[in-house]
């Protein structure tokens, strides 16, 4: 589900990397989001079954961010890092 669009060996790889999460780190202030003050850019991955597509529309719109889609899984660096590149460099321009 993370990041099915790669490799079984890449993804089990990334697995086998992957720290457990901590829940209380969702009760942490983090201070004034940047989000506010700086300019944001979004890329949604249309195919992602960790955070539903919808969701990650709402957040980007929430945060006035510059949305791009991709067909990719929640890993969209690893998996389309064209597309990820390419948003980066829109967003450098």
């Amino acid at each position: 589900m993370f990041a099915g669009d790669l490799p079984r060996a890449t993804a089990e790889l990334m697995w086998a990397g992957q720290r457990p999460a901590d829940v209380r780190t969702l009760g942490e202030p983090s201070g004034a989001p940047a989000w506010k003050t700086i300019p944001s850019w979004y890329l949604v991955g249309r195919d992602d079954k960790v955070l539903p597509p919808a969701a990650q529309r709402f957040m980007a719109r929430r945060a006035g961010a510059r949305t791009f889609e991709a067909d990719t899984s929640h890993v969209a660096m690893i998996a389309q890092p064209g597309a990820t590149a390419a948003l980066i460099k829109r967003a450098a321009g």
